[in-house]
């Protein structure tokens, strides 16, 4: 994992200017320069707001803090989200998701150290009724937590299990709505502290026809077990952009971490992402 490794505080200038560079090109470049057919872009880009879409889709999510905790550290996380529907029937979906960070971090353990892996998995399964009625759309199942960690440091060390649903509702150009999961560990490292974490995510987008959109999520997880918050707001825009044949979204944002634990405050962050999609 050495070649992993970033010198974060000599790459900061060059990490903001490709950020904004991502930026320029998810909000107008589905209007200009890639964009093929802006009905289907607009189509697909409400079909991304939509967390149970009927839509394969392979998200890579690329966040980066900086200034976290009493020495002022930094993480890079670059969370890995495929999404893949499964028709069980004419009336019912499975949506399955996974998400699994690859992350570098220095000096948020302590001064000095640094540490590089895999982080935990999620997996969750969505069912979902195919067909909605006046824009309200909902799913409901379990979610999974796996200890895939490669780095003590980077994971809990459980197993964990439990319930997960969202519902929102799309009207004209907007999306809105929330994503919910509470895991419980049930099986793991007894030398590790269990897992007792309750997560909280409400979002709304615009989406305009051109398949160009903007939104804000706000991601809340609360701790139980030492009875912590953490909190960030991330607000973004984004596109809907043809590369070649390949169907992608880009979208870009600054994160603002409002509440967290002490030594895992972040003093401003970034995130950007690239969605590769695939229609039916």
């Amino acid at each position: 994992m050495k070649n992993f490794k970033v010198n974060f505080k000599s790459k900061k200038t060059s990490k903001v200017k490709s950020i904004l560079a991502v930026a320029l090109v998810a909000l107008f470049g589905s209007s200009s320069v890639f964009a093929q057919d802006k009905n289907a872009d607009e189509e697909i880009a409400k079909k991304l707001a939509n967390p149970v879409a009927s839509l394969i889709s392979a998200p890579f999510q690329n966040n980066m803090d900086f200034g976290i905790g009493e020495h002022d550290g930094a993480r890079h996380t670059m969370n890995v989200q495929p999404v893949v529907p499964i028709k069980l029937s004419k009336d019912i979906n499975l949506i399955t998701r996974m998400v699994l960070p690859v992350v570098h971090q220095d000096n948020v353990t302590g001064y000095g150290n640094s540490e590089s892996g895999l982080g935990d998995m999620v997996l969750s399964g969505f069912f979902s009724p195919a067909k909605t009625k006046n824009g309200l759309i909902w799913g409901i199942g379990p979610a999974f937590l796996v200890p895939s960690a490669t780095n003590k440091m980077l994971g809990t060390g459980k197993f964990g299990l439990g319930p997960t649903f969202v519902a929102l509702k799309q009207q004209n150009a907007f999306t809105y709505g929330f994503l919910v999961n509470q895991i419980w560990s049930v099986a793991g490292d007894v030398a590790r502290a269990d897992v007792n974490e309750f997560y909280f995510q409400p979002f709304a987008t615009y989406n305009w026809k051109s398949g160009a959109g903007a939104s804000a999520m706000m991601e809340l997880t609360q701790n139980w077990m030492d009875n912590s918050t953490t909190i960030w707001i991330t607000p973004s825009i984004s596109g809907v952009a043809s590369l070649g044949k390949q169907k992608v979204q880009l979208s870009a944002g600054p994160r603002f971490n409002v509440a967290a634990p002490a030594a895992q405050k972040a003093k401003y962050g970034f995130r950007a992402s690239i969605t590769f999609i695939f229609p039916e």
